[in-house]
């Protein structure tokens, strides 16, 4: 059975692509992107495969 770790993001609106693309480069999957806080913000759910 396969096992998954998830983190919740910050994303700046400026730096969205800079962002999610260092996660991506951990091996980490966007699931979904939802409004923060304020509307300079959003919150990216991630996941990605549980390790050892």
């Amino acid at each position: 059975m396969t096992k998954w770790e998830y983190a919740t993001v910050p994303l700046l609106v400026h730096a969205t692509k800079q962002i999610l693309d260092t996660w991506g480069e951990d091996g980490w999957e966007l699931v979904q992107v939802v409004p923060g806080p304020n509307p300079e913000q959003l919150v990216a759910y991630l996941k990605r495969e549980k390790r050892g």
